[in-house]
């Protein structure tokens, strides 16, 4: 791996490396073009001194005012080249800049949804958001104006310097005295101002964090009263933030004071020195005057090395999270293997085979499970909250994967099957239900992008969700906000389920699907769900015991495992977890019995009492 950001990123022009010589061209032709009239200056001092016996004057151009319209006719050619080109230039490099920009925002999103999930623990959706957009933009900048100052800078160096030698050597070198210590000193600057723009694109990163978190829980804070608690600490965020930027700039600032030190030098010896020997006769009052301009645009342009350089550090930190991000492991590799059981909806077996795992720097939550689902079969999985049941959801999903054991369908580890069929041939309706802005009918399709508008109506009759979607303003066609913020959670939740349901998977999830409706549309529900399951194997998770009745086998998970296993006739008159659940939330709690729902092994231990 090259240790330079820029020297990574020049592969990202590689696609565009035509238009980057164009760009280059452009530059390089205008500065040309740029640096003419300091020379038609000399020229024209030249002709009003000598007159017939001037440059031009040996092209046979003799009288004055000939000479004269002729150099006005060449600065008017000057002039139009060098804005033309100017034009060239802005337009290629600022289109080139986007170019670029967009491969690299597309290969880092591309990279960011590629990660485990356990990548996302620990950090939030505004860090990233910092660095996909605010990074990306930053380097822009710099794409932008700085590649063109510093080939414009190389090309006058080049020019003005031979120019110096031809006309006077003896000058020349006290010219270009100053360049070698602005460059020594540019270079010497970047190691300070480094480590100081890396601080400040930290900064924002935990600033646009915290702003990312405060504005998706906004009904939070103000449920709270705590809006005052959270400007405070935006406050203290972005002050951290201006602080940072003032080390950088205090150091940035000096730089152009300090240029022009050296500047001053050079300009001073030119004016003298090439003074001195025009007045003495060696060096003509043309070529004195044109190397006095020629200083001047030699040297100056060195003062626009400070915000080159400012914009350079500035995109190389920006440049440097980015590559960070991307070098960031891809822990969920896919194998190649295609089932056509799973393609066609045939017969297959799902089977977790002494399955354990934990969540990052948490205590194993699954130890040595083992479970088989039959195909086409309903099962649903109980339990107390942390019990484990949502997260074989996620291990079948390839969110996660195990620490150890397999989980396999139709005898194949899902590790060696491809990923995008694996959760293409899942339904997942979550407990924690996501709909994007958009309107409903996107929402319903998203995942069956290609579906038609009657496919999408007969899945929300499905999942009794077509009533209420014809009561909104706009119907299949109104906008449900951010997260869906316009709709109530059981409104929500039946849209998820008219998704799940479109998508037709030969394997259904329903992670807590009704936990947000209330009991008459949980039992339309219910009754669509029995014909949506059908010759489908489907996994129910579920608190309301009432959703899981008739499940072909129902398993309780206690501490990681499965401590009671039989349909609900079997479970329910048990006198076991399973039981003592059904009695809780059927209110039969029976004389004498301290019985919490979330608790059956408190449960266990009042019977044994």
């Amino acid at each position: 791996m090259s240790r330079s950001p820029f020297l990574r990123l020049i592969r990202y022009g590689r696609p565009y490396r035509s238009v980057a010589l164009q760009a280059a061209a452009c530059s390089i032709s205008n500065k040309i073009f740029d640096l003419a009239p300091p020379a038609l200056i000399g020229i024209a001092v030249e002709v009003v001194v000598k007159q017939e016996e001037s440059f031009l004057a040996g092209w046979g151009i003799v009288s004055v005012r000939s000479q004269l319209w002729t150099l006005a006719a060449f600065s008017a050619v000057v002039w139009g080249l060098e804005s033309l080109l100017e034009y060239g230039l802005k337009r290629i490099w600022r289109n080139l800049a986007q170019s670029i920009q967009h491969d690299l925002r597309l290969d880092t999103y591309g990279h960011v949804q590629s990660l485990e999930m356990g990548y996302f623990e620990d950090r939030s959706a505004g860090e990233l958001m910092s660095v996909l957009n605010d990074d990306i933009n930053q380097l822009e900048h710099f794409l932008d104006g700085g590649a063109n100052e510093v080939l414009q800078v190389v090309t006058t160096a080049a020019i003005v310097s031979t120019a110096f030698f031809v006309l006077s050597p003896s000058v020349a070198w006290l010219a270009m005295l100053p360049i070698p210590p602005i460059l020594v000193g540019s270079i010497a600057f970047q190691k300070y101002l480094a480590p100081r723009y890396s601080e400040v694109r930290d900064r924002v990163g935990w600033l646009n964090a915290q702003l990312a978190n405060n504005l998706g829980g906004i009904a939070t804070i103000k449920s709270f009263v705590a809006e005052q608690f959270e400007y405070d600490r935006i406050t203290r965020l972005s002050d951290d933030y201006r602080r940072s930027n003032r080390r950088a700039i205090a150091l940035s600032a000096a730089f152009i004071p300090i240029i022009r030190i050296a500047i001053l030098v050079g300009f001073t010896a030119t004016l003298i020195v090439g003074g001195i020997q025009a007045a003495e006769g060696n060096l003509s009052v043309g070529s004195y005057s044109t190397m006095v301009f020629l200083t001047q645009r030699l040297l100056w342009p060195m003062t626009r090395l400070g915000d080159t350089l400012d914009h350079y550090q500035r995109a190389a930190a920006s440049t440097r999270r980015i590559f960070r991000l991307l070098d960031t492991p891809e822990v969920t590799p896919t194998g190649d293997r295609v089932l056509d059981s799973v393609a066609g909806q045939g017969k297959f077996q799902i089977d977790f085979q002494d399955v354990g795992f934990a969540y990052r720097d948490r205590a194993p939550l699954l130890n040595n499970f083992s479970l088989c689902v039959p195909s086409a079969s309903t099962i649903a999985i109980v339990g107390a909250t942390g019990s484990g049941k949502s997260t074989l959801v996620k291990l079948l999903l390839r969110l996660y994967d195990p620490t150890s054991g397999t989980i396999a369908i139709d005898g194949v580890d899902i590790r060696d099957l491809d990923l995008q069929q694996l959760r293409g041939a899942i339904g997942w309706v979550s407990q924690d239900v996501f709909l994007f802005h958009g309107t409903v009918a996107e929402n319903i399709s998203y995942g069956s992008f290609d579906a038609s508008y009657d496919r999408i109506v007969r899945a929300a009759k499905l999942a009794e969700a077509h009533e209420f979607i014809q009561a909104l303003p706009q119907g299949y066609d109104t906008v449900v906000g951010d997260r869906g913020q316009k709709l109530s959670g059981g409104q929500r939740q039946r849209l998820a389920i008219a998704r799940a349901i479109l998508k037709d998977p030969p394997i259904l999830i329903l992670d807590e699907a009704t936990s947000a409706v209330d009991n008459e549309t949980e039992a339309a529900i219910q009754r669509s769900l029995d014909v949506i399951t059908a010759e489908r194997t489907t996994i129910v998770i579920a608190h309301r015991l009432s959703t899981v009745r008739n499940a072909d086998c129902i398993y309780v998970m206690q501490n990681g495992q499965i401590v009671e296993r039989g349909t609900h006739d079997e479970l329910a008159t048990g006198s076991k977890i399973y039981a003592d659940l059904w009695r809780v939330q059927t209110g039969d709690r029976g004389r004498g019995r301290d019985i919490r729902p979330t608790s059956g092994v408190r449960s266990q231990q009042v019977r044994e009492r």
